[in-house]
């Protein structure tokens, strides 16, 4: 399966089965998953970032208990559409995803546009919920992984 955006690889998606959203960032990454059916996302934690071979061993910990069967993960374009540095980042992060081995041989890993995900979470939470900053700290980088999760569902 290949590792590409998900309007250019949306062909191949597994038809069922959980999917887990990632939102990657340089110290924590963010991690929602799927109903089966791939209707609903739900944030589910954040992985504060080590050494990829440690937080790897986590993202595998959570791909086998919710019996996952593909990743999307937010890309971060710039604001105009184009893709900056950070995109460089995420791909060569799904790559390394891809060559562990951890994941079978060829894992569906589907990039989705994640512009403003972050803010989206923020704002909600100040708005909605009046959750202090601290708090807001540890929860953005999950809800974020479920903007995007959703909004990449919202596709299908």
């Amino acid at each position: 399966m290949p590792i590409g955006l998900l309007k250019d690889i949306l062909d191949k998606k597994p038809r069922e089965g959980r999917l887990l959203g990632l939102d990657q960032g340089t110290k924590r990454t963010g991690v929602a998953i799927s109903d089966p059916m791939q209707h609903i996302a739900s944030a589910i934690e954040v992985i504060e970032r080590k050494k990829f071979s440690i937080d790897v061993k986590r993202l595998k910990e959570i791909y086998d208990e919710y019996e996952v069967k593909g990743f999307i993960i937010g890309y971060p374009l710039n604001m105009d559409g184009t893709e900056g540095p950070r995109c460089d980042s995420v791909k060569d992060y799904a790559l390394n995803i891809k060559q562990t081995g951890l994941f079978g041989d060829d894992p569906w890993i589907a990039f989705y546009d994640e512009r403003l995900s972050t803010a989206a979470a923020q704002d909600f939470l100040i708005e909605q919920v009046d959750m202090n900053r601290k708090r807001r700290g540890e929860v953005i980088d999950k809800m974020a992984a479920q903007n995007i999760l959703q909004g990449a569902l919202d596709c299908f």
